[in-house]
């Protein structure tokens, strides 16, 4: 691993925004919306974690505890509907009315973001790979053992003309047997130089929390929720690795890896 700033590796993590890792405001107790706009301006699997809490993880408990009474596999989430069908629909809030349009890629078409221009060595998807633990105390970075969260994925997404799309993905491990969600944000980024400094601004405009909860497709609305973006110094190195700094006295910092696209197969012989 590249020598900086004391990072602590996460195989694979989950990642956030300083501003962020404040404790939601949830509705009865369930996890909702307001969770899923918190952990959708996440870096760090600590953030994550955060949103989670409050009534979001005493709901989560009581599901796992109820789909580990009722035995079932941890790929059967036909078991966990149906012996956990109303313990899981307790613990989320139910989907509205009228169903949500999945959008499928926020940074094409009309409607789709901008920002400034990008330098093309930003451009491309990022996945996380590592995160420096910073001393909340006095602001120093301590390095700290930190268990790998295989429950969270992270990625960045940006355009060339200034479209971004941050993404994690909440696996059952989270959220319980039958339930997994794309949490993504997306909005304007800009990135500007100044006194030999790169920065990078994310400034979040919409989201959406996609997939099954409790064994039935979902597509939950986070336009009205309230982001608040991040600000970061940046440096590439070698091309394929991004390190984004938190400026401030913590000086948090996390590092991506470039998305490798997979060669296509070659045809077969004839």
């Amino acid at each position: 691993m590249r020598p900086f700033r004391l990072l602590v590796l996460l195989l694979v993590s989950g990642f956030s925004l300083p501003a962020a890792a404040q404790a939601p405001r949830t509705v009865a107790g369930v996890c909702g919306r307001t969770n899923w706009v918190c952990v959708s301006e996440c870096i760090d699997a600590e953030c994550v974690d955060q949103c989670m809490r409050e009534g979001c993880e005493d709901a989560l408990k009581r599901l796992k505890a109820c789909t580990s009474k009722a035995a079932c596999a941890p790929d059967d989430s036909a078991c966990a509907a149906k012996s956990c069908g109303l313990t899981c629909e307790k613990s989320f809030e139910p989907a509205p009315k009228s169903p949500e349009k999945l959008v499928t890629h926020p940074c094409e078409g009309d409607k789709a973001p901008k920002g400034t221009a990008v330098p093309k060595e930003l451009v491309g998807t990022w996945v996380l790979s590592a995160a420096s633990i910073p001393d909340t105390e006095d602001g120093k970075e301590e390095r700290i053992d930190v268990q790998p969260r295989s429950d969270y994925a992270r990625s960045l997404q940006v355009t060339p003309d200034g479209c971004f799309v941050m993404r994690t993905k909440l696996d059952d491990a989270t959220l319980g047997r039958g339930s997994t969600l794309d949490v993504r944000a997306w909005g304007r980024l800009e990135a500007s130089e100044a006194k030999d400094k790169k920065h990078l601004a994310l400034r979040t405009q919409d989201g959406q929390a996609v997939g099954p909860v409790c064994g039935k497709p979902r597509v939950v609305p986070l336009s009205k929720g309230r982001f608040k973006g991040g600000e970061f110094t940046y440096v590439i190195e070698e091309k394929d690795s991004l390190i984004l700094t938190v400026p401030g006295p913590t000086r948090q910092t996390f590092q991506f890896e470039r998305e490798k696209q997979e060669a296509p197969e070659p045809p077969p012989k004839p």
